[in-house]
């Protein structure tokens, strides 16, 4: 214990410091002098491994395949192509159509008629009526109605049969004897040089004639 407390007393006043200078070797001492050296820094983290670029190759063009030409089978027939008939002649235009002749003057209008009665006139010259010798013969009888158209001055202009009597011969025997006659002269109020007179005139054929 006194040993103890010596070394405590000799540390503190320097002896004990001397004494080690003498018994430890330099170097042992220089190790505990030496100030620690600085931690070495970590090393850097390791790079992270490239990644490969691979380039993918472009798609190959498509390229035209040619067909191998047919071949005709052995039974086919064969013959060479007809060129294409020439075209035809274009016909020449056809000729300008001549001008439309100008447009007549209008139609005078039609003339006027009136109807009149044989109480209305009296023959100026009578019909003269010829019966048809064959007509006798075979006996035909009858009456034929004709209208005559008479002017102004009561002269016909023409005859139609109104009423048949059924045989031609004596209806043609009636006209001709109508337009054989003249009547008076015809005057109707209103009426003018151009009013046309119908008159229905019967005819009668017996065999007493």
């Amino acid at each position: 214990m006194l040993f103890h407390v010596a070394a405590l007393w000799a540390l503190q006043s320097g002896l004990l410091r001397r004494a080690a200078e003498v018994v430890i070797p330099v170097e042992i001492l220089s190790e505990f002098i030496e100030p620690p050296k600085p931690a070495e820094p970590p090393p850097p983290p390791p790079e992270p491994p490239k990644r490969e670029v691979t380039k993918t190759p472009p798609p190959p063009r498509p390229q035209a395949i040619r067909e191998p030409k047919p071949t005709p089978a052995p039974n086919a027939p064969t013959g060479s192509i007809e060129p294409p008939p020439p075209p035809a002649p274009i016909a020449p235009p056809a000729p300008a159509e001549p001008p439309a002749p100008p447009a007549s003057p209008p139609a005078p209008p039609a003339p006027k008629l009136v109807e009149i009665s044989q109480g209305q006139t009296q023959y100026i010259r009578e019909p003269r009526i010829t019966y048809p010798a064959m007509s006798k013969r075979l006996g035909e009888t009858g009456t034929v109605v004709v209208a005559v158209y008479f002017n102004s001055a009561g002269l016909p202009k023409r005859a139609e049969i109104f009423k048949s009597s059924g045989y031609d011969r004596l209806d043609q025997a009636a006209r001709e004897a109508a337009m054989s006659s003249q009547v008076t002269p015809i005057r109707q109020p209103g009426a003018d040089e151009a009013t046309v007179y119908l008159l229905k005139a019967p005819f009668n054929f017996t065999l007493s004639q």
